[in-house]
């Protein structure tokens, strides 16, 4: 399995931007499908973004479509995700997660590896 390391969560204003960056090691990065989710509270993990292997494709959950990004370096085997515009109901403990395949799912069931997370808290 990949390794990965997730960094970049902090405390944040309504409105306001963090990126966060996960870093991947142990195998060939560019085997893997990357995506983010998150859990908030007493809630189940959901699915936050995903990109294919090559970069190539997105996919977004609809509560952050338009406001979040992700994106991947396959030289320094990282993937981002640039959240803008945040709302208080996007705190939450974000993990990174890694599939040994292609194709963009959302399902938790369909990746192989995960980070520890990273705590983001927005403020009201």
């Amino acid at each position: 399995q990949v390794q990965l390391k997730e960094s970049g969560g902090g405390l944040v204003q309504a409105g306001g931007s963090l990126r966060l960056s996960c870093a991947a090691s142990g195998r060939t990065f560019t085997d893997y499908a990357m995506a983010w989710f998150r859990q908030a509270p007493g809630k189940e993990r959901e699915f936050v973004a995903v990109i294919n292997r090559s970069g190539s494709e997105k996919a977004y959950a609809d509560s952050v479509k338009g406001r979040f990004t992700i994106s991947r370096d396959n030289y320094e085997n990282t993937v981002s995700l640039q959240m803008n515009s945040l709302k208080p109901e996007d705190t939450a403990v974000y993990y990174c997660a890694a599939r040994f395949s292609e194709g963009l799912p959302s399902m938790l069931w369909a990746y192989d590896s995960w980070g520890q997370g990273t705590q983001v808290t927005v403020s009201s």
